[in-house]
């Protein structure tokens, strides 16, 4: 009975490539880390199968509650593929009295004052005047969701061999310099770009004692753990599969 569940569980699991090597092994934690942070399209999939529906979801007054600790512990069940690329054999890691990874069990994570928060981040001079504000992304969703929600560019211009030109729209294949706020851009361009990305490079300012660029560089070091987890946690969206990401 079991095992007949687990095979419909990896059944409805095959249908994203992001839980599994080139080699079709299952990448447990993967999937358990998606779990854990409610992702949509896991979310979508088990959905989508009646036999997972019904084992996971809890209906609370006609609104489906995913059960995700329920999840992770079929998929970090030893009776789940014994052999998937996360047993003993095949993985060195640290584990709990529940002989569980520290790892996926998230019983160890790194913690800073705002973790739970959004940082603007000011990126001017004049930004360098103001306290920076936290928006607790529990206390104060609006705030948040109007900081990250795509905003329009304005003043666009394209230059070209023969000088600037004015343009009303852009294509994918356009080459774009967006001057602003990191962070409002790219989750600007999250809704258009989301795992299209390639590459990745960033090169952030974290007390350079160069006065030659105009950005706010005099942040603590936990209110650098913020504003560096925000726009990480973004940019992340973007990249593809097997995109690479590059910091200095």
């Amino acid at each position: 009975m079991y095992n007949q569940f687990f095979n419909t569980v990896l059944e409805v699991l095959k249908q994203d490539q992001r839980f599994f090597t080139d080699n079709g092994e299952l990448l447990r934690n993967s999937v358990y880390e998606a779990a854990m942070q409610m992702d949509s399209k896991l979310i979508k999939l088990l959905l989508s199968n009646e036999e997972t529906k019904k084992r996971f979801f809890a209906d609370v007054e006609g609104v489906l509650v995913f059960d995700k600790v329920g999840f992770g512990w079929v998929i970090n069940n030893r009776q789940f593929l014994p052999d998937s690329y996360t047993r003993y054999k095949n993985k060195i890691g640290l584990v709990n009295s529940r002989d569980e990874y520290i790892s996926t069990s998230k019983d160890v994570v790194l913690v800073f004052p705002y973790k739970d928060c959004v940082l603007e981040g000011g990126q001017t001079k004049e930004d360098q005047k103001r306290d920076e504000i936290f928006y607790n992304e529990t206390l104060a969703p609006d705030e948040v969701d109007r900081l990250l929600y795509p905003k329009v560019f304005t003043n666009a211009k394209r230059y070209t061999a023969d000088g600037e030109e004015s343009i009303t729209e852009f294509k994918d294949t356009d080459n774009l310099i967006i001057k602003g706020n990191n962070l409002l851009a790219i989750a600007s361009l999250l809704k258009r770009y989301e795992g299209r990305v390639n590459c990745i490079y960033i090169d952030p300012p974290f007390n350079t004692g160069n006065d030659s660029f105009n950005y706010n560089d005099k942040f603590s070091r936990s209110t650098w753990l913020t504003f560096m987890k925000n726009r990480l946690t973004i940019a992340q969206k973007l990249l593809t599969r097997d995109a690479i990401y590059l910091y200095i």
